[in-house]
């Protein structure tokens, strides 16, 4: 059995912090649809697609948070459910590039998939 060390414990905190940000805006987006991201539903296919999405976003939060008690063993998992976090920011990065900035709350996603994401990823490596 291998020792938990306080990098460990740390590492396992943040994902459960950082966990937090797709499980609340993939809540949210289900249950609120599009107007908890500043939107309004401009139709029923448009809001159906924004439910489904939302319920991606939940599950891979909830991905995230399943990995954390053992966290040294899930590596694999780790970096796809980062693979996946990732290409979406990369598919929002394109959208600011092409039609300007989104909302705060938004570009804070951004960060969270291009940035934090990945960098949680590499300290998992670590483990």
């Amino acid at each position: 059995m291998t020792a938990v060390t306080p990098f460990h414990r740390t590492l396992q905190l943040l994902v459960l912090v950082c966990g937090c940000v797709p499980v609340a805006a993939g809540a949210a987006g289900i249950f609120l649809g599009p107007p908890m991201a500043g939107g309004t539903a401009m139709s029923v296919g448009l809001d159906s697609h924004f439910s489904y999405l939302s319920g991606l976003l939940l599950a891979i939060g909830l991905g995230f948070w399943s990995l954390v008690p053992n966290l040294q063993r899930n590596g694999a998992s780790f970096r796809l459910l980062t693979a996946l976090v990732f290409v979406g920011g990369l598919a929002r990065l394109s959208d600011l590039l092409t039609d300007g900035a989104p909302p705060a709350p938004m570009l804070f996603g951004l960060a969270m998939e291009l940035l934090v994401t990945p960098t949680l990823c590499l300290l998992q490596a670590r483990l």
